[in-house]
């Protein structure tokens, strides 16, 4: 069985004067550097892009975002993207080919593993019944290229995008971002997560997770990463990317949750099982 992390007894509260915001980005939808910071500005938009495709966000054969787009969402020079862009190739994470652009070209080595979908939906509903969580906002948006594939929408489908932060014993030790289709909205909002986790919801509404998949890594703590979860800058955090799919195979949530490592742990009871 699954436990991911612990799960001492306490309630479900919101902070209303909390941020909004969301990983990787500021309120106005662009991403986050830190300007001021002693790492360069390309190699903190490197660790962005490479975290992505590490987490499957960007799965092998996607196309990468130009050098003028780049430039454009990060709010640097093309110099400075040209040097992301090459340095992933460098790399081995993306190719780049004149006149065909820049795709992802990294196959994660992992294995799958299965496990059962009860207990990993019992231990996330006992994480959300062990803590505090702070609704940071929901909000309507149109889908990006990667949660519309994810959720099988079409690029530009309204979404709902909920993000919270969870706490334990009043310390922060998880910036969750989630998204539903836009249809969703009544049942995932704001007074809606203060009073139960976002599974119970999508459950008690008929959404019952038949499977999911799950990809767990690791990312330098970005800005909202420190902001969120207290950290220092560029430390180490655990990111769990998930997909939950319905009775009928159709995704109905997409989950990105950051932990902080020193907080918080997964455990696995692995079991042989031609033991009794």
């Amino acid at each position: 069985m699954t436990k991911l992390g612990p799960a001492p007894k306490s309630r479900e509260s919101r902070n209303r004067s909390a941020p909004r915001g969301g990983p990787g980005f500021a309120s106005q939808g662009k991403y986050v550097l830190q300007r001021d910071a002693a790492v360069p500005l390309y190699h903190q938009i490197y660790l962005m892009l490479r975290d992505e495709i590490l987490s499957g966000q960007r799965p092998y054969g996607s196309a990468m975002p130009t050098e003028a787009e780049v430039s454009e969402i990060y709010s640097v020079s093309r110099i400075t993207a040209r040097r992301v862009l090459n340095d992933l190739a460098d790399q081995n994470y993306v190719e780049r080919k004149r006149r065909l652009g820049t795709r992802v070209v990294f196959r994660s080595p992992a294995k799958p593993l299965e496990a059962n979908i009860d207990q990993a939906v019992d231990s996330l509903l006992a994480l959300g019944q062990g803590t505090t969580v702070n609704v940071i906002s929901v909000e309507r948006r149109e889908a990006t290229a990667t949660v519309a594939s994810a959720l099988q929408l079409a690029v530009g489908a309204d979404v709902i995008r909920a993000v919270r932060v969870r706490c334990l014993d009043g310390v922060p030790i998880g910036y969750v971002v989630s998204y539903v289709p836009g249809e969703l909205e009544a049942i995932v909002n704001e007074s809606s997560l203060v009073r139960a986790p976002i599974l119970t919801l999508l459950d008690e509404a008929g959404f019952r997770a038949k499977h999911a998949e799950q990809t767990i890594g690791a990312m330098q703590a970005d800005v909202l990463c420190v902001e969120r979860l207290h950290v220092e800058p560029l430390s180490a955090i655990l990111r769990i990317t998930r997909t939950v799919y319905d009775a009928q195979d159709k995704p109905f949530l997409r989950t990105y949750a950051h932990y902080r490592s020193d907080r918080f742990n997964i455990r696995m009871d692995l079991q042989n099982p031609g033991t009794d």
